[in-house]
C-alpha cells in the first residue's frame, strides 16, 4: 500500500511542477485534445510513448497492446484508429515495437501460458510466414530482433489495410503509416523505413523494408 501513496504523491509533485512551468498548462489540456500521431505500441512497461519521443500530455494519441498488434477483429483498435484519424484529424500514425519483446520470445519458444496465446496467434502467423528465412538465423537474439521488425512492418500493412485508413485515402486525405522500433538498451527509435501514404505503394514499400530486415541479418553474419 506503501507504494501506492507514494504515486499520488509523485503525481502531485508533478502537477506542482508543470504548474510551475507553464501555469495555464492543465486549464489548456483541459479544453482540448489535439494530436498530431498516433502511436500503436506495446504495452510493455519499459516503452512509455510521450517519454520517448520528449512530447507532452495531448500531443500523443496512445494505443498499446501486447506485441503492438493491429488485428482486424479488434474493435477497440479500430475504434481507436477511427477516432484518431476522423475526430482528431491526425495525419500520421505511427507503429512502434521494440526489440527483446516478450511477445515475440513467447510466439518463437511456441510455449502454452494460457489465455495470451490466443493473442499471440496472430504473432505466430507472422513468424510462420517467414519461418524459412528465421530457421536460417542461428543467433537467438538476432532471430527475435528479426521477427520484432517483421512483426512491425505486418502490423504497418494492418494498418493500411484497415476501413478508416482506406477510406480517408480514397477521400484524399494525407495519411501516412510508420514503422519505428526502440531500442530498450540504448534509450534510441529506428524508423525502420517502412513509411506508407497510399493504397498503391503498399506492397512496393513494405516489401523493401522486409528485404532490408533480411539483410540485417546477412551483413551480422559477414561481420
Amino acid at each position: 500500500m506503501g507504494n501506492l501513496k507514494k504515486m499520488f504523491q509523485n503525481n502531485r509533485a508533478w502537477s506542482a511542477e508543470m504548474t510551475r512551468q507553464q501555469g495555464d498548462f492543465f486549464s489548456k489540456l483541459s479544453s482540448q485534445q489535439s494530436p498530431n500521431y498516433l502511436w500503436i505500441g506495446c504495452s510493455d512497461s519499459r516503452v512509455p510513448a510521450n517519454e520517448l519521443v520528449g512530447l507532452l500530455p495531448g500531443e500523443v494519441f496512445v494505443h498499446r497492446n501486447v506485441a503492438n498488434m493491429v488485428i482486424h477483429t479488434d474493435f477497440n483498435c479500430l475504434s481507436v484508429i477511427q477516432y484518431a484519424v476522423e475526430v482528431l484529424q491526425i495525419k500520421d500514425i505511427i507503429v512502434c515495437g521494440h526489440y527483446n519483446c516478450g511477445g515475440v520470445h513467447e510466439a518463437l519458444a511456441n510455449s502454452s501460458q494460457g489465455l495470451i496465446n490466443n493473442w499471440l496467434r496472430h504473432l505466430r502467423d507472422v513468424q510462420f510466414a517467414h519461418d524459412d528465412f528465421l530457421e536460417t538465423v542461428a543467433d537467438t537474439e538476432a532471430r527475435s530482433d528479426r521477427l520484432c521488425e517483421l512483426n512491425i512492418i505486418e502490423q504497418v500493412k494492418n494498418v493500411c489495410r484497415t476501413t478508416t485508413i482506406e477510406k480517408g485515402w480514397e477521400m484524399g486525405k494525407p495519411l501516412t503509416v510508420h514503422g519505428w522500433i526502440y531500442n530498450i538498451g540504448n534509450g534510441l527509435l529506428q524508423d525502420l523505413d517502412v513509411s506508407v501514404s497510399s493504397a498503391e505503394s503498399i506492397k512496393s514499400i513494405t516489401g523493401r523494408a522486409i528485404r532490408q530486415a533480411y539483410e540485417r541479418t546477412e551483413k551480422i553474419h559477414d561481420s
